[in-house]
């Protein structure tokens, strides 16, 4: 038999860098996120000769092994390997599975749209296929964040995977003790499509590592009075964008993303940079309302706003540029899988 998954990146639209320890430790966290129709995707095909193969195909990397109870994390696939050495002790008795495993996303890694963590929750989501575990929303969520924060180390918040997990507008609190709420919201059809048609993702051209951004930003949110100033500001933010959400306020709605970027700005000297504003300005003189980088900031996607009848002319002339331009459309649903039977 086949197992396949897929999980939905996210656009972060309010809040972000509010999820990352130890702000939302201290002080509570909030994010307004929407999973968008741009996926990382995960196939397993058990073996029955005691090899374990993984291809990332997006990424061009391959390994193979004898199927071992746990993997050494040497650099390369980590998001494999660590979930697989998590499955492997908590659900196998510490019995290894041979199988062949197969992933790749629709936006590279340093995208801005939570592409590391989304592979996380896809394999995982996978493995939940295949070996049938009785797993909730929360608890996948929880799983794939804890395989990717605490097993493997890296930087980051708590957003994605809560995303990824349960799809669709929501509206994520999170608290001490790695306590999160889903918000779920419930957008008006008048209100999403109008949104969807407000919208351009326009890819810098640049990835970046989050994970040095978010170390920074830790840093000047717990030693300087302007970094943790900018963090009450975008959680603030978070909220009055909900309710411009939700009432179907769309000036009110790009205000928000306006003072959110410069709110973001604040926390780090890394979020932005002379490309980067540069590329805002060149938006802004061509249509935009507003914009900010996705994601941590430093590269990646840029999410931009505009009239919907001036997004053609926007898009016309971000395609003069080096970066690509991209429509997305919003998703309901969260991760999903499913089996092939021979």
């Amino acid at each position: 038999m086949i197992y396949r998954s897929k999980a939905p990146l996210r656009l972060g639209l309010a809040g972000g860098g509010t999820d990352v320890s130890p702000y939302c430790d201290e002080f509570g966290g909030v994010v307004l996120n929407v999973t968008i129709d741009m996926y990382a995707y995960c196939t397993i095909v058990p073996r029955n000769d005691g090899k374990i193969i993984f291809h990332a195909t997006d990424r061009n990397e391959h390994f193979e092994t004898q199927a071992v109870q746990q993997l050494p994390i040497d650099g390369l696939l980590p998001l494999h390997k660590g979930m697989y050495n998590r499955i492997v002790k908590d659900y196998c008795g510490g019995k290894p599975l041979s199988f062949e495993m197969t992933t790749y996303s629709d936006a590279p890694a340093g995208s801005g749209l939570g592409s590391s963590s989304t592979m996380v929750v896809a394999i995982l989501k996978c493995f939940m296929e295949w070996l049938n575990l009785p797993l909730g929303e929360y608890d996948m969520a929880s799983r794939a964040y804890q395989v990717e924060r605490k097993d493997l180390g890296l930087s980051g918040g708590k957003q994605d995977q809560y995303a990824a997990t349960f799809g669709g507008f929501n509206y994520i609190e999170f608290f001490d003790n790695d306590r999160v709420i889903v918000n779920p919201l419930r957008i008006k059809k008048w209100i999403r499509n109008e949104l969807e048609n407000s919208l351009v993702l326009y890819y810098t051209g640049t990835s970046r590592d989050s994970a040095k951004i978010i170390d920074e930003q830790k840093k000047s949110t717990t030693g300087s009075h302007k970094g943790l100033e900018g963090m009450h500001e975008l959680k603030r933010q978070a909220g009055l964008m909900k309710e411009c959400v939700l009432k179907g306020d769309f000036d009110g709605f790009a205000q928000c993303l306006r003072d959110g970027w410069e709110a973001k700005k604040k926390t780090s000297s890394v979020i932005s940079n002379p490309h980067i504003e540069e590329m805002y300005q060149y938006a802004m003189e061509h249509g935009a309302k507003a914009a900010k980088i996705s994601g941590a900031g430093g590269g990646g996607f840029m999410m931009i706003v505009c009239d919907p009848t001036a997004r053609y002319g926007l898009v016309e002339a971000l395609k003069k540029t080096e970066g690509t331009v991209m429509l997305a459309s919003f998703t309901e649903k969260g991760s999903q899988a499913w089996t092939l039977y021979d």
